[in-house]
Order: structure tokens, then sequence, then C-alpha cells
């Protein structure tokens, strides 16, 4: 396989977290996707979609376990 936006061959499966906002914080979902190691495009296939669906309806619905794993901060102007 090739990848479509750089053309290498360095492809794999890695873990990578994708990001879902939720308001204003945003949730990391662990998914097992092939990556291009050259320039980090990400190939979703079928059950990774319907896994990142069933989350978001998940925290919509208030119907899932979150735990915090760090914090954001934001400096006000000076």
């Amino acid at each position: 396989m090739k990848c479509v936006i750089c053309r290498s061959t360095a492809i794999e499966k890695k873990i990578v977290e994708e990001e879902i906002k939720a308001g204003n914080d945003i949730v990391l979902v662990p998914l097992e996707l092939i990556v291009c190691q050259n320039c980090g495009e990400r190939y979703y296939d079928k059950i990774s979609m319907l896994k990142l669906e069933k989350v978001r309806e998940k925290i919509r619905e208030g119907k899932i376990s979150l735990r915090t794993v760090g914090k954001v901060m934001k400096a006000e102007a000076a």
C-alpha cells in the first residue's frame, strides 16, 4: 500500500488517540489504525468509524464513564 498523500510505502498499524470535542472538553479515544509513518495520514476502517460514532453518541447521552487525564490552562491576555 502507498500513502495517498505522500506516496510513501512506510505504512503501519498503530494505536493512536482520536479526539472528540465535547463542549469545552476533548475526549481521547484509542484506535488501532493504519498510519503513514512519513506524513501521518490516517486510514480509518468501518469498525473504527463505528466505534467513534458510538463514543460520540454515548457522550451526548451522558452514558459513558470518562477519566480526567490532565488539564488545559488558558492565560488571560496581559
